[in-house]
């Protein structure tokens, strides 16, 4: 890849930067997308975390370019949901408490889209499924969950790389997907657009 092409992560959350550099992967920039994460009318999950991470990406390509920026931007969206239905990023606990309810003891379905754009402004996307199963929380489980506040505006209303990693008996395919960002699938598409993604190894190493 041209060095004079910056690698922009279109997001300011801290897990999905920390999973780029667990990595050896630093983004040049950091360039949060302000996007409506409303579910459209009869959206399926599986379509929101594709468009909202699509959306993401085509909205900071549109910033770099206007400010002449040649930019390799990366994107992704996290969606929780029990069966069709979605469940929301809650800031109140209400909200947080009937998440965990309905994922007390049962099986849900994670999925994260990622779009790459690539400095011609052209889009490379994939979308990782992730299942994980919670044991059955007990009421001072789930209390004592809901005062620590971790569930504040993660997906579902829980983070699995904090205390709620303890609440998970079974997951099927990647955990860095439920963390935010499916690692393989990511380095896969910046390798295929030719970023070295091994640049940072041998300085993660010294």
């Amino acid at each position: 890849m041209n060095d004079q092409v910056k690698l922009v992560l279109a997001s300011g959350s801290p897990r999905r930067l920390a999973l780029l550099n667990q990595a050896g992967i630093e983004p040049d920039l950091l360039m949060p997308a302000d996007l409506d994460e409303t579910p459209e009318r009869g959206e399926l999950p599986r379509r929101l975390a594709q468009r909202l991470a699509a959306g993401k990406g085509a909205l900071v390509a549109q910033r770099a370019r206007d400010a002449g920026m040649a930019a390799l931007v990366l994107a992704a969206d996290t969606v929780v949901a029990v069966g069709r239905r979605i469940l929301p990023k809650p800031e109140i606990q209400e909200e947080a408490e009937a998440c965990l309810r309905l994922l007390s003891g049962r099986t849900h379905r994670v999925y994260t889209g990622i779009c790459l754009v690539d400095a011609r402004g052209h889009s490379h996307t994939r979308l990782v499924e992730t299942r994980v199963r919670f044991k059955r929380l007990s009421g001072g489980e789930l209390h004592d969950y809901l005062a620590c506040g971790e569930w504040r505006g993660k997906a579902g209303g829980y983070a699995i790389q904090g205390i709620a990693g303890s609440f998970v008996v079974k997951l099927v395919g990647s955990y860095s997907n439920v963390v935010g960002l499916p690692l393989s699938e990511t380095i896969a598409l910046l390798s295929g657009e030719g970023y070295d993604v091994r640049a940072g190894w041998v300085e993660k190493a010294a």
